[in-house]
């Protein structure tokens, strides 16, 4: 199988290059190429297949790409040229490229990349002779973020900001700050906006961010914003005036939506745009014309581009964007826009049967095709898991609660068929009627597959997200015995041959149902969260959950950690 990710319009609007996903079965890995697709003849080619490739961007004059690849394991920049195909390396490096911006002038690239630093240590190490076999020295950590799920135990050090001449050489690195920096963006060919968090509580404050100018001549750093509250994400008008960025005022709530702002390129004048917008704002680019943005949104279950007015005007262009997610059901995907006078937009689009493809359309929203069928030599032969929407009023109190099922092959609604009830995590993350592996594997095992957007559940508005705050797990449980009660009532699956299953929030809610009803035969609770008060002082997110979450110290105030570890032990 195969699929369509990180589409990128060339600035004329005349062709599409993306990454072209399968997997690797001699490395067990996920692969990438990348392909590039003419819009007027519908032609889909190779451009780079002869090594991994990931995160093409076009350069101003749209004549060359450059891509994220690796030589002999190592990572390296690379920049391909449209007219002859032919590849060369920018620089080979120690670690990954991240966010890879071309300048405005098309001369220097900006990107983000980790940066080692020295272990602590308290005290000088014996240096071990060449060829000798010792013990693995012991593991000194001096961070309150010290491993995350994932990855594992984590490096010292931080993410810093590099540039590099398009021509290629030694990046030049720019920032030298003990925490990271990312999200470079050009204010103008001399100037860099960075996204992060210097202020001294830092580590107490996971969530806060601020948005910084750098004078490359200089290298000085300026905070453009300084709120209580993340601000993140820039984006600079095409006349280099305006900077369009995402955040919000830290109310210290365990989820709030990103909002949308406007700030003139000086760091004057902050102001919201479309206050009453109903959904959080996602990936963010500006019209062409500088007269609007487009803003990705989840939105009801799938994610949706908007066209966000400077006089706060919303219209929808395009939904079903999605199907990068290849395992389970999230919304997952993203756009990108030409810059010529009648703008088009690529996208991944979504589908519950398939892979993600590739997406065209107009910015008004018109003549919308996909040009990519990348799976016709499997699809049609295969038995793919029908899908079915569901809607239900909670027996809580009657919100209305969203979810899918997948079906197997050949099914019936005799009341024969076992169940598998899977629960996202988060729990503030939003399922969609996405194309997910470990769905139509279900399906294709026999099994009624449910999935569920509870009320915590995000893209249905920020206050049926908060009703979790300091009630979680609870009345979600409600919402998804309420599914599946109507899954039983259809007749689509036997009562006695129920399972449920799921991951990090998802193992959370699955062990909580266990303590509240013995329906289900068997259930599979993943990487749970079970006790608040190591959560908070040893996890991967514990400063969040401390802050925003129990919002008290488990050294100081133990008893609420205690009434929250009874009640999601208990019920």
């Amino acid at each position: 199988m195969e699929y369509a990710n990180d589409p990128q319009i060339s600035p004329d609007g005349k062709s599409i290059v993306y990454v072209r996903q399968s997997m690797d079965e001699m490395t067990d890995q996920d692969a990438g190429k990348l392909w590039v697709i003419d819009i007027k003849s519908g032609t889909n080619r190779p451009l780079i297949a002869d090594k991994n490739a990931s995160s093409p961007r076009w350069s101003p004059d749209g004549k060359s790409l450059v891509f994220n690849s690796s030589h002999d394991s190592k990572p390296e920049l690379r920049r391909v040229f449209i007219d002859s195909g032919m590849s060369f390396s920018l620089a080979q490096l120690h670690k990954g490229a991240s966010s890879v911006v071309w300048s405005p002038n098309g001369k220097q690239l900006a990107f983000s990349m980790f940066v080692e630093a020295d272990k602590p240590s308290f005290a000088k190490p014996i240096k071990q002779p060449k060829g000798a076999n010792w013990n693995k020295p012991f593991n000194v950590i001096d961070d309150m973020a010290f491993r995350f799920d994932g990855a594992g135990y984590l490096q010292d050090g931080a993410s810093q900001i590099f540039t590099l001449p398009v021509g290629g050489g030694t990046p030049r690195q720019v920032t030298f700050e003990e925490v990271g920096l990312s999200s470079p963006q050009w204010l103008d060919n001399n100037q860099l906006l960075l996204t992060g968090n210097l202020a001294e509580d830092r580590d107490l404050d996971p969530i806060e961010s601020e948005i910084y100018q750098l004078d490359l001549s200089v290298l000085k750093l300026t905070a453009l914003t300084t709120r209580d509250g993340p601000d993140h994400s820039p984006v600079v008008s095409p006349d280099g005036k305006t900077i369009a960025f995402r955040g919000y005022d830290d109310k210290t709530l365990s989820y709030q939506q990103d909002n949308l702002y406007l700030i003139d390129a000086d760091g004057s004048d902050f102001r919201p745009l479309a206050k009453d917008f109903a959904g959080s704002i996602g990936q963010t680019v500006w019209a062409p014309d500088g007269k609007s943005l487009l803003v990705l949104s989840e939105d009801y279950g799938v994610l949706s581009l908007f066209n966000i007015s400077l006089k706060g005007k919303v219209s929808k262009i395009v939904t079903n964007i999605g199907g990068a997610s290849i395992g389970r059901p999230y919304a997952a995907g993203s756009f990108s826009v030409s810059q010529d006078k009648k703008p088009m937009i690529a996208f991944t689009a979504g589908f519950s049967d398939r892979p993600a493809e590739v997406g065209v359309v107009n910015l008004n929203g018109k003549n919308q095709q996909i040009l990519t069928a990348l799976n016709e030599d499997v699809l049609p032969y295969l038995d793919m898991a029908p899908i079915e929407e569901i809607k239900v009023k909670s027996t809580h109190d009657g919100l209305e609660i969203e979810a899918w099922v997948a079906f197997p092959p050949d099914f019936k609604a005799d009341g024969t068929y076992p169940m598998i009830l899977e629960i996202h995590g988060g729990p503030y993350a939003m399922y969609g009627p996405f194309f997910a592996s470990e769905i139509q594997r279900y399906a294709a095992e026999g099994y009624v597959t449910v999935w569920v957007n509870p009320r915590g559940s995000t893209g249905y508005g920020e206050e049926f997200a908060l009703a979790i705050d300091l009630a979680y797990p609870g009345y979600d449980y409600d919402d998804l015995m309420t599914v599946v009660d109507e899954v039983v009532a259809k007749k689509y699956v036997d009562p006695e041959r129920l399972f449920v299953t799921g991951g990090s929030g998802g193992g959370l809610l699955t062990a909580w149902i266990t303590t509240k009803t013995q329906r289900f035969a068997a259930a599979a609770s993943i990487k749970p969260v079970i006790n608040w008060m190591t959560m908070a002082l040893a996890a991967d997110i514990g400063q969040y959950v401390r802050r925003h979450w129990i919002r008290a110290d488990p050294w100081s105030d133990p008893e609420t950690y205690l009434k929250t570890l009874a009640h999601t032990l208990c019920g």
